[in-house]
């Protein structure tokens, strides 16, 4: 591996060389992780992956959906309850209901 120079600029700002941002896959507006090493910093990739929300319904939903037998059931029903909403009112599979 060849070592290339490059300069600290305002703000912090590094610039990689080019034919290490083409070898990585570095594009403008990529996300990098910058970590502290015994050696110096270590820039490489890193990953954003979406994440869902849950609103209280789409939790109801889970929970009465994934219940796996009446007693189970039932027991999703009262935590929906607690989560201030009507189980009947959330659209989910019944296992009761075979």
């Amino acid at each position: 591996m060849a070592a290339e120079t490059s300069k600290v600029g305002k703000r912090g700002t590094v610039v990689i060389p080019a034919s290490l941002r083409r070898r990585y896959g570095f594009n403008e507006g990529s996300l990098v992780i910058a970590e502290e090493r015994a050696e110096g910093v270590l820039i490489r990739p890193a990953a954003a992956l979406p994440v869902e929300i849950y609103n209280p319904e789409r939790r109801a939903e889970f929970l009465l959906s994934n219940a796996v037998n009446p007693e189970d059931y039932e027991l999703a029903r009262k935590a929906v309850r607690k989560l201030g909403l009507d189980q009947d009112a959330i659209s989910h599979y019944n296992p009761t209901k075979t």
